[in-house]
């Protein structure tokens, strides 16, 4: 079973945004499902989306661990390890604003 080697680097974050923060600069609002950064709380849109900006992010950062930003979604993602997972005890997803 794939672990992530990454977990020490997950973060308590405030996330920066209500929605896709690269969306929202230009003006977009097209994004299918929200990612947060566990390292920063960049607020990216996911794979499936037309910018698909929290992959760009995990490049141009190197930052290995998005959570969900949806409700009732409670998942990670290691970008590096590509492995998705849960964390017994980690607080619940973030709330919308």
């Amino acid at each position: 079973m794939p672990v992530c080697n990454h977990i020490s680097l997950i973060q308590d974050v405030t996330p920066s945004s209500s929605g896709c923060e690269d969306c929202l600069r230009s003006g977009r609002r097209d994004w299918v499902h929200l990612r947060l950064c566990t390292t920063c709380g960049h607020v990216g849109c996911c794979d499936n989306s037309p910018g698909r900006h929290a992959t760009q992010h995990f490049h141009a950062t190197g930052h290995p661990v998005i959570r969900s930003y949806e409700p009732g979604e409670d998942w990670f993602w290691c970008y590096v390890d590509e492995v998705m997972f849960e964390l017994a005890g980690a607080p619940p997803g973030p709330k919308h604003p």
